[in-house]
């Protein structure tokens, strides 16, 4: 081990650093005592690999779909799956795709799935592991080196890292993700970001060069997205002859800045006779309905909550909006283009202008302005639309993200389409 890395962080965060530095220490000499063979998938091998997939629960975020997503196109490629989740909450709301194996750790938070994630390993003897989100990659490295096991861990990051803590963590998880980032992905065997610009912030925030980052974009696009846009909804807004439907989707937090979004719509109301729905739940649905009463928006604007299937009410809606502060990627702007909607969005770090090639294939507009939000989607209401190349959004679908990821994990077995 380089115990060089801990010179890399400052010294007001080094206390933090020395407890888990240590640990680490041991555990490497431990398994230089006891060195396994590393075992590579044999193509001619009648037992399939296992991979798993670790996150804390499934909730009902853009993460869990990717990661679900990934699990479909990793049993289409005919490889055992597991999903391993430290609590079973959230388990309900989605469909685990056939095939999927679900291990439910019943920790009570995720630092504390690390003996059952180091049993699991030692039982299971999984190739590789996927974890998501934090502490889940922590976890996954430290289970690694406690399990003595060679499984390959995959980091990846899918939002600016920098972002998420001056924004959602307080106290000493202020402090301790970064530096735990910094310590513990240099021994990862691959980390993998889902933009360009998340894969920067990583690298800034970590110290390790941009080369060790791959860019994978998450597997959005899958086979059954067309299906289910094609599913009816029972709404009286998308029936014929309704105003035009303006659709958000998200997590109702700060993140996703839909305040300006309700702020744009009151704007454009004003104007033209329109609708606006926002698909998602979280913290903030309390403010966001007393701005809506504050602008006298009660009747105009509708907050369903969460829906197992937003790729119907994308394919009905006649302009989707992406009004967030931050994305990593930004999943449901490609899930919008995907289904033929025009999409506009806030120019946001780090991940919109990449999916809309800066501006090509949809409007980008500065993030918390309002009145140009309003304008752009009024240009869209009016009939000017931008034109999508389909041969842009292959880079999005299942089976390029499925290849991409069992190459970082050095898998070489065929894809299904």
């Amino acid at each position: 081990m380089d115990l060089g890395i801990l010179a890399s962080v400052p010294l007001e965060d080094q206390k933090y650093s020395w407890r888990m530095l240590r640990l680490l220490h041991r555990l490497h000499l431990k398994l230089v005592c006891n060195k396994e063979l590393e075992v590579w998938l044999n193509p001619m091998s009648e037992i399939p690999p296992r991979i798993a997939l670790f996150l804390r629960t499934l909730g009902g975020g853009g993460a869990e779909r990717v990661l679900l997503n990934l699990a479909q196109g990793f049993v289409q490629a005919r490889l055992e799956v597991d999903l391993v989740v430290s609590a079973g909450e959230g388990l309900d709301l989605w469909e685990i795709p056939i095939g999927v194996r679900v291990i439910n750790l019943e920790a009570p938070r995720v630092s504390a799935s690390l003996p059952a994630l180091v049993r699991y390993l030692r039982q299971e003897r999984p190739i590789a592991i996927i974890p998501s989100l934090h502490y889940a990659n922590e976890v996954a490295l430290l289970a690694k080196y406690l399990s003595g096991v060679p499984v390959r861990v995959l980091i990846p990051e899918h939002n600016e890292l920098s972002m998420e803590v001056h924004y959602h963590e307080t106290g000493s998880r202020k402090r301790l993700i970064p530096v735990a980032a910094r310590l513990l992905y240099p021994f990862a065997d691959a980390i993998v970001t889902v933009s360009k610009g998340v894969a920067q912030d990583l690298a800034h925030i970590t110290g390790l060069p941009l080369k060790r980052i791959q860019v994978i974009y998450n597997p959005v696009i899958t086979p059954q997205i067309q299906e289910l846009a094609k599913e009816s909804i029972d709404h009286p807004w998308f029936n014929a002859d309704e105003p035009p439907v303006i659709l958000g989707v998200g997590r109702l937090e700060d993140q996703k800045d839909f305040p300006t979004l309700i702020r744009a719509f009151a704007q454009v109301r004003q104007v033209s006779p329109a609708r606006l729905m926002i698909l998602g739940w979280g913290p903030d649905r309390p403010q966001l309905e007393d701005l809506i009463r504050e602008l006298g928006l009660e009747e105009d604007v509708a907050l369903p909550g969460f829906v197992n299937n937003p790729y119907a009410y994308m394919a009905r809606a006649s302009v989707f909006v992406l009004s967030s502060a931050w994305e990593g990627m930004s999943n449901v702007l490609v899930e919008a283009m995907a289904v033929g909607t025009p999409v506009v969005s806030t120019d946001c770090k780090s991940g919109p202008a990449e999916v809309l090639n800066h501006g090509e294939y949809g409007s980008l507009v500065p993030v918390g302005d309002n009145e140009a939000l309003a304008e752009a989607i009024l240009q869209v209401l009016a009939g000017n639309m931008k034109q999508i190349d389909s041969s842009w959004l292959d880079q999005f679908t299942l089976k390029a993200s499925t290849r991409c990821y069992l190459d970082a994990l050095g898998i070489d077995i065929p894809v299904k389409a």
